[in-house]
């Protein structure tokens, strides 16, 4: 159970506190937790008030509903989030959250003290989001740069005329023993001429014959 005494630091409405934390401790998900609470302090009635809870992976806004007998809740994820601001005003302070689609989401009368920190929080959140997303495009990056890499190789050691050298030597060298060992090594130059192996197929083929005299 998520304890409230940390969310009652800037002068938050502890029963509206309560309230919220008792209904988001149902809604978090696994490595989930609520890192500000602010709660809304309208100017003349403020009965029920409004609330917004930043947690490491989203924003909450909490509105009681049914006279307060009940709570609604709409989240929206860091990654849906282009920008959050606050405007201080004469009444407290507007706490603004700017999707990545749709309309802005402004929350008014949040004491200006709760909005700044507030403000921080969700600020802090969505840079440590970019960040993630900035690793995640470097890794991605690496790894389709490898492949690209490699393959490259291949391809500009085939018409290089220098690995075939050594063959033919060798071929030679051997051809004067006219035995079984000299027939197979000229099939396999053979196969490999007319392209029906690769280079790596060849000299693996080649050294197993060598190693068996």
């Amino acid at each position: 159970m998520i304890s409230i005494d940390r969310f009652l630091s800037d002068e938050q409405d502890p029963k509206a506190v309560e309230k919220v934390i008792g209904k988001l401790n149902d809604l978090l998900t696994n490595g989930e937790e609520i890192l500000y609470l602010a709660v809304q302090k309208k100017p003349a009635v403020n009965l029920l008030p409004d609330s917004i809870a930043i947690s490491n992976k989203r924003i909450f806004y909490c509105e009681p509903g049914n006279l307060g007998l009940t709570m609604n809740f709409k989240d929206i994820s860091w990654k849906s989030i282009k920008e959050v601001s606050f405007k201080e005003e004469f009444f407290g302070s507007k706490f603004i959250c700017v999707p990545q689609h749709g309309e802005n989401i402004v929350t008014e009368f949040i004491p200006k003290v709760q909005a700044r920190k507030l403000h921080q929080a969700a600020n802090q959140q969505l840079e440590e989001y970019k960040e993630m997303l900035r690793q995640q495009k470097l890794e991605e990056n690496r790894a389709t740069a490898s492949p690209i890499s490699f393959n490259a190789q291949p391809v500009a050691e085939i018409p290089v005329p220098e690995p075939e050298q050594p063959v033919i030597q060798i071929a030679e060298v051997v051809e004067e023993a006219e035995d079984e060992t000299t027939l197979k090594l000229r099939k396999l130059k053979t196969l490999y001429d007319k392209h029906l192996i690769t280079q790596e197929e060849y000299e693996a083929k080649k050294a197993n014959i060598l190693d068996s005299l």
